[in-house]
C-alpha cells in the first residue's frame, strides 16, 4: 500500500545568475511499513526531498501524494493541519520546547488537536514508557541527555498516530552507544507497530539498518534497493 508518492518532483534554487537543481524529476513510492533511508553525500538532495514530502517546502515542479491525497498545493492552513495530524517529524536538533517537560512536549500535538485530557494522559504516558522514559515525565529538555531528548521527540512524533515518520539525520549529535539504542527503538516501532519510517542520512549506522536504501546524487535517485522483504502483515 502506497503511503507517499512523488511524480516528476523537482526543486530549483536561484543563486545569483545560476539556477541550482536540488532535485530533478524524482519519482518515488514509499509503502506502508517501509523502513527506508534516503542516502547520499552532502548536496545530493536527500534533505530537500524529505522537506518536499513533509510539506516543509514546495516543489518547483511535480507533485506529492500522501495517503492517497495530493498535498502539493494545499493552503497554509491545510498544510499545517497535515503536518500536525499525518506526519511525525524527528529532527537532528530535537526541536523540543525548552520550557516544557518531557510529558508536555510529547503531549503538545494532542493539545493542538483538542484531545480530551484523560485520553491525552493515557496516551502520552504509554508513549513515554514505550520509548524508555518512564519516570522522566517531569524533566525539562536541559535535564535530559541528547539521547533522552530524541526519545521525547520520537514520542511526540508518534502521538498523532501519523501515517509516516520523517527523520532528518536523527542521530547526528549522539554517541555510538546512544545511536544504537535509538535505532533499536525505531526498528522495534517499525516491526511491532508497522510504523513507516523515512530517514535522510549519510550515517553508516542508519544506512546499515535500512530495509530499503534509496541513494541520491546531484538531485536524482541513482539506486533504490529493497534489502529486507516487507513484513507479511503490511
Amino acid at each position: 500500500m502506497s503511503i507517499i508518492r512523488t511524480e516528476h518532483l523537482s526543486r530549483y534554487y536561484t543563486q545569483g545568475p545560476t539556477q541550482v537543481h536540488a532535485l530533478q524529476d524524482v519519482n518515488l513510492i514509499i509503502e506502508k511499513g517501509d523502513f527506508a533511508v534516503l542516502a547520499g553525500p552532502s548536496g545530493s538532495g536527500k534533505t530537500t526531498l524529505l522537506n518536499m514530502i513533509g510539506a516543509l517546502d514546495k516543489p518547483s515542479a511535480g507533485k506529492v501524494w500522501m495517503d492517497g491525497h495530493e498535498i502539493t498545493n494545499l493552503s497554509r492552513r491545510q498544510t499545517s493541519r497535515l503536518r500536525r495530524d499525518r506526519i511525525g517529524f524527528v529532527f537532528q536538533f530535537y526541536n523540543l520546547i525548552p520550557v516544557l517537560t518531557a510529558y508536555e512536549n510529547a503531549e503538545f500535538v494532542l493539545l493542538l488537536q483538542g484531545v480530551d485530557h484523560a485520553v491525552r494522559k493515557e496516551k502520552v504516558m504509554a508513549l513515554l514508557n514505550k520509548v524508555g522514559l518512564e519516570g522522566m515525565e517531569k524533566r525539562k529538555p536541559h535535564e535530559l541527555s541528547g539521547g533522552q531528548q530524541q526519545r521525547v521527540a520520537i514520542a511526540r512524533a508518534l502521538a498523532s498516530d501519523p501515517v509516516v515518520i520523517l527523520a532528518d539525520e536523527p542521530t547526528a549529535n549522539l554517541d555510538t552507544h546512544t545511536e544504537e539504542g535509538l535505532m533499536d527503538l525505531m526498528e522495534g516501532l517499525n516491526r511491532e507497530m508497522g510504523m513507516t519510517f523515512l530517514f535522510s542520512s549519510h550515517d553508516p549506522e542508519i544506512i546499515k539498518r535500512a530495509k530499503r536504501l534509496i541513494v541520491l546524487r546531484d538531485g536524482e535517485i541513482v539506486s533504490d534497493e529493497r534489502i529486507s522483504p516487507m513484513p507479511k502483515d503490511q
